[in-house]
C-alpha cells in the first residue's frame, strides 16, 4: 500500500486505526519534512506517544498530529 493510500485510510477512519499504525505512517512522512528542526520536533512528539501506556491517551495525542498527514497529502 502506498503512503498516500495509508494516509487516506487514516484520515477516513481514524477511530479504527491503531496508534502504532499512525506512528508508522508519521515516521514515513518525517524524512519529507524540509527542516531538521521540524523533523526533530515531530520525533519528540512520536516518542511522547510511544511512552504513553493508555491507548485512549495515545489516540488523543495522535489526533493532534493529524496536520502532518494533511500537509503531506496537500504537497503530493
Amino acid at each position: 500500500m502506498s503512503l498516500q493510500n495509508e494516509i487516506s485510510e487514516i484520515q477516513n477512519s481514524f477511530d479504527n486505526v491503531s496508534s502504532d499504525k499512525f506512528l508508522e505512517v508519521l515516521s514515513k512522512i518525517k524524512p519529507e519534512l524540509k527542516s531538521s528542526l521540524t523533523s526533530e520536533y515531530l520525533q519528540g512528539k512520536i516518542d511522547k506517544v510511544k511512552a504513553e501506556s493508555d491507548e485512549n491517551e495515545k489516540k488523543k495525542l495522535c489526533k493532534s498530529l493529524m496536520p502532518y498527514l494533511d500537509w503531506y497529502q496537500k504537497g503530493q
